[in-house]
C-alpha cells in the first residue's frame, strides 16, 4: 500500500490531500444491505425503494469509492468497493431484466450459485481484513455468513433460512454503517470517538 505521498516531477513528495473514500463505500454497502435484508426478514416487499438504493447507493456510490481507493493505491479497498458495487448492480439486473422481458427469471439453483460465488469471494476478502480493524473483520465475516445463508435458502427453498439470513444481514449492514460513520466522526474530531478496533 502507498504511504499516501507520491513524488512530483522535482522528486519531492506530494502530500495526498484527497478524502478517505472508505466511509462512502461502507455506507453505500451498509444502508442498502440493511434495506434488502429487512425485505429478506419479511418486514416489507421488494420494491422500487430497494432497487433504487441498489443502483445508486449500493451500486454507483461504491464504484466511485472503489475508483477513489484505486487512486490512493489501496488494492483491497478498490477491489472490495468496486466488486460490491457491481454486485448490487448485477443483483438489480437479475430482478429487472426478467421484468422487462429481456431475460428469463433466475432459477433457485442459478441464484444459489451466484450467491455462493460471492460468498467465496467475501471469505477471501475476510481473510484480508485480519490485517485491518476489528470493525472491518466483523463486516466481512458477517457478510460471508450472509451470502452462504442466502445460498442455502435458495438451494433448500426453506423460507426460515432466508428469514434468519435477513436478520443476520441487517446486523451485517448496521456494522458497515457503524464502521463508515465511525471513520467520519473520528476524522472530524481528530480522535477515536468511535472505537473501530
Amino acid at each position: 500500500m502507498s504511504d499516501g505521498n507520491e513524488k512530483g516531477l522535482d522528486g519531492l513528495k506530494l502530500l495526498d490531500t484527497t478524502a478517505n473514500p472508505a466511509p462512502l463505500g461502507l455506507l453505500g454497502f451498509g444502508m442498502t444491505t440493511v434495506l434488502l435484508n429487512m425485505h429478506n426478514a419479511g418486514f416489507f416487499a421488494l420494491g422500487s425503494m430497494i432497487l433504487a438504493m441498489g443502483i445508486f447507493y449500493g451500486g454507483l456510490a461504491q464504484i466511485v469509492a472503489g475508483i477513489m481507493e484505486w487512486k490512493k493505491n489501496n488494492t483491497f479497498g478498490a477491489t472490495a468497493f468496486f466488486s460490491y458495487g457491481c454486485f448490487w448492480l448485477s443483483l438489480v439486473a437479475l430482478i429487472i431484466l426478467p421484468a422487462l422481458g429481456i431475460a428469463q427469471p433466475v432459477d433457485p439453483a442459478s441464484m444459489a450459485a451466484y450467491l455462493l460465488m460471492w460468498g467465496f469471494f467475501t471469505a477471501v476478502m475476510f481473510a484480508g481484513t485480519l490485517k485491518l480493524s476489528r470493525a472491518l473483520q466483523f463486516v466481512f465475516g458477517s457478510l460471508t455468513i450472509l451470502f452462504f445463508l442466502l445460498a442455502l435458502g435458495e438451494m433448500t427453498g426453506i423460507g426460515l433460512i432466508t428469514t434468519v439470513a435477513g436478520i443476520e444481514g441487517i446486523i451485517c449492514g448496521l456494522s458497515a454503517m457503524y464502521a463508515g460513520l465511525g471513520q467520519v466522526l473520528n476524522e472530524l474530531y481528530k480522535e477515536p470517538v468511535v472505537r473501530l478496533g
